[in-house]
């Protein structure tokens, strides 16, 4: 009885597991040869993966190749909260990585207290030595991401030109913004398969396009002018009390702008925590009545036409004109003054003598040659066009005020572009702010080539304006302080009332501002200067001239500027003499 159960026994073991072998084998043919469509789906889509391949944004530097931007090498802090609460480490867990990390430990608990999640972010962009200190702890459930930041060295220097990119990586202002898909760079796409252990099998790729770094994009700018530029602006506005100051330096016979700094500043690093008005750069993007600046470009227009020469006379009414019923004024009262001479007089009534010797047609001819009411096409974002209307819609006084810089608005970059035209010998330049733009092989994929944008006068009338205008820098002219010794300097000065919003002018608030060029005798270098509502001095003359003067100083010695011949000096001086050149 007992053998017969055991062979019983033995007969149910081999028929069960003849019964287990069956099925397996009949669910490997079912698996192998079946359709199966839906299993095979889910199978292959656990196995595929699509891997975007990040590029790192190409940087941007100076002139000199000092990098004013870049890519910064950080890492993300991750955290496994199931791993973490298994094991019971939440306290120990949560309590270093808000010391290290410096965070408030309610919201990092409040983050790791998630036994149904297997990832979570506790601080993104977190620089390798505090990553380190956190190694060294080996919190179990802590782990890292590689990513990287748009990281900007020089913090509010060049701030409004280089502008930033945001956390997704778009350049969102300034060159940033500008050359955006040059710096960006392509993603590349691998498309792969992975084993059981989700490590990816190298020989089943599908597809693999290699990612396009991103280019490096050279500046025109260089970042020591830049400096020296800056600091001139911060010191003006303490002094004077301003409410903002902006500034541009610019390659007479190229365009390219070596300088360009406004202030109030900010620190692209945090942009984020920046007022939409502070990233504003007013040197391209705030349109002004320039004032008396204005006068070189109608006068040198009168010159050109041949209606007037430095030698005509107008009388400037004693200081007070009445035109069509109403009253123009002089700063100071003349009588009956030369066209040199109220050139370097800043005389308001005689301009608008030398501009209805144009009429109002040839006038606006000349002023959109020489570029105002138009964009001057730089390589940055939010430039503005200015305010020229067409003389059709000109009332009968607007000759008279145009001539002196109202019922016309432009950008500080658009009036020094006028100036240097005057010292290129009446070629208006296009102003570039980038030198060049170079590629990860390093193969220049674009470089900047000088390019004229209109001729608005002669050669000889550029010529008899720049010994003009060197008169405005000499004693008795309104630039004095801006002249710098060893060279001669040709410039304007510009005190323009602001527009109050209900209409009229203000009879406190002005902007004050010197443009100008040197050496006058062989012209290399113009410069703006523009200092918004100063106090309690507000002329061109008394605030912004003397800012052009230290910049000036500093940039020839750096620049290697040659001093104003001995000859054209004392030509100077003789014309000084003489009243007249």
């Amino acid at each position: 009885m007992t053998e017969n159960r055991h062979v019983w026994r033995v007969v149910l073991i081999l028929l069960a597991a003849v019964a287990v072998w069956f099925g397996l084998a009949s669910r490997l043919v079912m698996l192998h040869l079946g359709r199966n469509e839906d299993l095979r789906g889910r199978v292959t889509r656990i196995r595929k993966v699509e891997q975007d391949i990040l590029v790192g944004r190409g940087r941007i530097l100076d002139c000199n190749g000092n990098i004013v931007a870049m890519d910064l090498a950080l890492r993300n802090v991750c955290a496994d909260p199931k791993t973490i609460l298994e094991k019971g480490h939440l306290r120990i867990v949560g309590s270093h990585l808000a010391r290290l990390l410096e965070l408030d430990p309610a919201m990092v608990f409040s983050r790791l207290d998630r036994p149904d999640r297997r990832f979570e972010y506790i601080k993104m962009y977190v620089h390798d030595d505090v990553v380190q200190r956190i190694r060294r702890m080996q919190l179990s459930g802590v782990f890292f991401e590689d990513t990287s930041a748009r990281h900007y060295p020089k913090g509010e220097l060049l701030s409004h030109v280089v502008g930033f990119s945001n956390q997704e990586g778009v350049g969102s202002a300034g060159v940033e913004q500008r050359m955006d898909s040059l710096l960006r760079g392509r993603a590349g796409l691998r498309i792969s398969e992975r084993d059981g252990r989700r490590h990816e099998v190298y020989t089943r790729r599908s597809l693999d396009i290699a990612p396009q770094e991103g280019a490096d994009v050279y500046l025109t700018l260089d970042q020591n002018l830049q400096y020296v530029v800056e600091k001139a602006l911060d010191a003006a506005i303490e002094q004077h009390q301003a409410k903002g100051a902006w500034a541009i330096m610019q390659r007479v016979g190229t365009g390219e702008i070596l300088a360009m700094a406004n202030r109030p500043a900010y620190d692209p690093n945090e942009y984020r925590r920046t007022s939409p008005d502070l990233m504003l750069n007013r040197s391209i993007g705030y349109v002004y009545e320039p004032g008396s600046t204005f006068k070189v470009a109608v006068i040198a227009a009168a010159l050109n036409e041949g209606t007037v020469s430095p030698e005509t006379v107008f009388d400037c009414e004693n200081g007070k004109w009445i035109f069509r019923g109403r009253p123009l004024h002089d700063y100071h009262p003349y009588g009956r003054l030369p066209v040199a001479d109220i050139l370097k007089k800043s005389s308001n009534i005689g301009a608008a003598k030398v501009a209805m010797t144009l009429g109002d047609k040839r006038l606006e001819q000349y002023l959109r040659a020489f570029g105002v009411g138009r964009a001057t096409g730089i390589e940055l974002p939010g430039e503005e066009a200015g305010i020229l209307h067409p003389c059709q819609r000109w009332s009968a006084l607007s000759v008279s005020r145009i001539a002196m810089g109202h019922e016309v608005c432009v950008t500080a970059l658009q009036m020094l572009n006028i100036m240097c035209g005057i010292a290129n010998n009446g070629f208006i330049m296009k102003p570039s702010i980038v030198k060049r733009v170079v590629d990860a092989r390093g193969h220049t994929i674009t470089e900047f080539e000088p390019e004229v944008l209109s001729r608005p006068i002669r050669e000889d009338t550029a010529r008899l304006m720049q010994r003009l205008l060197t008169r405005t820098t000499e004693e008795g002219g309104t630039g004095a302080r801006a002249r710098l010794e060893g060279y001669a300097v040709a410039g304007k000065t510009g005190t323009a009332q602001k527009v109050l919003p209900g209409g009229g002018y203000s009879q406190t608030a002005n902007i004050a501002s010197f443009v100008g060029f040197l050496p006058s005798d062989h012209p290399e270098i113009g410069m703006i200067v523009v200092v918004d509502e100063p106090q309690p001095l507000r002329t061109g003359g008394a605030v912004a001239a003397p800012v052009f003067r230290e910049i000036a100083a500093q940039a020839v010695r750096y620049l290697n500027v040659e001093p104003s011949a001995p000859s054209g000096l004392a030509a100077i001086e003789r014309g000084k003499a003489a009243g007249s050149l």
